[in-house]
C-alpha cells in the first residue's frame, strides 16, 4: 500500500481504537487516553511495524494538534480560581525547578548551553495533556485539580518565556523587548475581550450555532492562526501564541449566554480532542526513534536518569502548590502530575538539535523520558488519589464541583 494512503487510513483508525482500548482497560485500571495514542503510534511507526512512515504531511497535522492542545489549555484555565496561593506557590516552585534543572543538567550536558536547553525542558509540565485526564477523572474543579492546573499553567507558560528569552538566538535584552511587544498585543486583545458587550458578536455566534456557518469555531481558528502567526513573525515559539489565543477566546466567549457558551465549548473540544490532538500524540509515537535509543548505550542510560530528574526537578517543587490539608498521597500525586511533560520537551529538544547545541542521542533520551512520564505518571497519580483526603470521590459532572479556596 502507498505510504501516504496508509497514513491517511491508519492514523484515523488508531484515533478510534485508542478510546475503545482506554474504555476496556479502564474497567481494570484508569490509564490516560494519551498512553494508548502514543503506544499505538509507536507500534505502527518505523521503529516497529513500519506501516506509517514519518512525513511532512503528518507532521503538519501534528503541529496543528499541538497548537490546539495549548489553545485548549489556555481556554480551560480559570485564572480567577487559581490566583492567590495556588498560583504563587506554583510560580515559586517553577523558579526552583529552573535553577535546579540547569544546575543538575550541567553535570550531564557536554556544554553549558546544552545544560540550559535540558534545564528548561525539565521545568515543563504538560498541562494540555493533563487537562483531559483531570476532566475525565472529575478533578478539573476540585481543590486538587486547581492545584494541578496552577502548576501546569506555570509549567507551560514559564518554559515558553524561557525559550523566547534564552533560546531565540537574540540577545536577552532584545528578546525581552520582542516578548514585551507580543505581551502588549496579547494584553490588548485580552482587554478588548474583557470589556463586555460584544452583543453583535454573540448574536452572530448564536445565529450560526446550528448552521454551516459555525461562526464561533471559525473565529476561534482565526484567533489561533493570528496569534501563532504573530509569535512566529516575532521569532517566538508558536505555542506561546496558541496559549494566548486560548485565554483571549475564553474571555471573549464568557459573555455569551450559558447554553451557547457550553455548546461552543463542546464544538471546540470536538475539533481539538476529536480530530487534531490525537494526531499529535500518535505522531509522537510514530516519530520516536526506538532503534537509535536502544543502539546507543549512553542514551539508554540517560533515559531513566532524565525520568528521575523530572520527578526531582519538576515534581517535588510542584508539590509546593498542594492544597491545605493534603495527605501524603495528595502530595505524591501532585508530584507525579507536575513531573508529566512532553510537548515542550519535544519543542526544546528540536530547537537544541537543529542549532547543534544538544546531541541527538541526549535529545532522544529526554524525549523518551517525557514519553514515559506521560505513559506512567498520570496513571500512578490517579491511583494515589484514591487514597486522598476526600477518599477519591468525584461527582459525575465536573462543572458542578464547588471551588474551595
Amino acid at each position: 500500500m502507498n505510504a501516504s494512503i496508509a497514513t491517511i487510513v491508519i492514523v484515523p483508525v488508531l484515533a478510534v481504537v485508542a478510546p475503545v482500548l482506554a474504555r476496556i482497560v479502564g474497567r481494570v485500571a484508569a490509564i490516560p487516553l494519551v498512553v494508548f495514542e502514543i503506544v499505538l503510534g509507536l507500534l505502527v511507526g518505523p521503529s516497529l511495524l513500519g506501516w506509517v512512515p514519518e512525513s511532512d504531511g503528518l507532521a503538519a497535522f501534528a503541529n496543528i494538534g499541538l497548537a490546539f492542545l495549548f489553545f485548549m489549555a489556555g481556554n480551560e484555565i480559570d485564572f480567577s480560581a487559581i490566583r492567590g496561593r495556588p498560583l504563587r506557590r506554583a510560580s515559586l516552585g517553577w523558579l526552583v525547578s529552573l535553577v535546579a534543572g540547569v544546575l543538575l543538567a550541567a553535570v550531564l550536558a557536554p556544554s553549558f548551553i546544552a545544560a540550559v536547553y535540558i534545564g528548561i525542558a525539565l521545568t515543563s509540565t504538560a498541562l494540555g495533556t493533563l487537562m483531559p485526564v483531570l476532566r475525565d477523572a472529575g478533578e478539573l474543579r476540585t481543590p486538587f485539580g486547581l492545584a494541578v492546573t496552577a502548576v501546569g499553567a506555570v509549567g507551560e507558560f514559564g518554559p515558553l518565556l524561557a525559550i523566547s528569552l534564552f533560546l531565540s538566538g537574540r540577545r536577552p535584552v532584545t528578546a525581552a523587548l520582542v516578548l514585551v511587544g507580543f505581551a502588549v498585543v496579547s494584553a490588548a486583545a485580552i482587554w478588548f475581550a474583557s470589556r463586555g458587550g460584544h452583543r453583535g458578536f454573540h448574536r452572530l455566534v448564536r445565529a450560526t450555532l446550528h448552521t454551516s456557518g459555525q461562526f464561533a469555531v471559525r473565529f476561534v481558528v482565526l484567533v489561533i492562526a493570528a496569534l501563532i502567526g504573530l509569535s512566529l513573525a516575532l521569532g517566538l515559539d508558536m505555542l506561546l501564541g496558541a496559549f494566548a489565543a486560548g485565554v483571549v477566546c475564553r474571555i471573549l466567549l464568557s459573555g455569551a449566554d450559558e447554553p451557547d457558551r457550553k455548546l461552543v465549548d463542546g464544538k471546540l473540544e470536538a475539533v481539538a480532542f476529536g480530530v487534531f490532538v490525537p494526531i499529535f500524540f500518535i505522531n509522537t509515537g510514530v516519530g520516536f526513534d526506538l532503534g537509535a535509543l536502544l543502539a546507543d548505550p549512553r542514551s539508554l542510560l540517560l533515559l531513566p536518569i532524565f525520568l528521575v530528574l523530572l520527578l526531582i526537578v519538576r515534581g517535588l517543587p510542584g508539590s509546593l502548590a498542594a492544597p491545605r490539608g493534603s495527605t501524603l498521597a495528595d502530595r505524591a500525586s501532585l508530584t507525579l502530575f507536575s513531573a508529566t511533560g512532553l510537548p515542550i520537551i519535544v519543542a526544546v529538544m528540536s530547537i537544541g538539535v537543529e542549532d547543534g547545541d544538544v546531541p541527538s542521542g541526549t535529545a532522544t533520551a529526554l524525549v523518551g523520558a517525557g514519553m514515559l512520564s506521560v505513559l506512567l505518571f498520570p496513571l500512578l497519580a490517579l491511583l494515589l488519589r484514591r487514597g486522598s483526603s476526600d477518599g477519591g470521590a468525584r461527582p459525575a459532572d465536573h462543572d458542578e464541583v464547588p471551588i474551595v479556596g
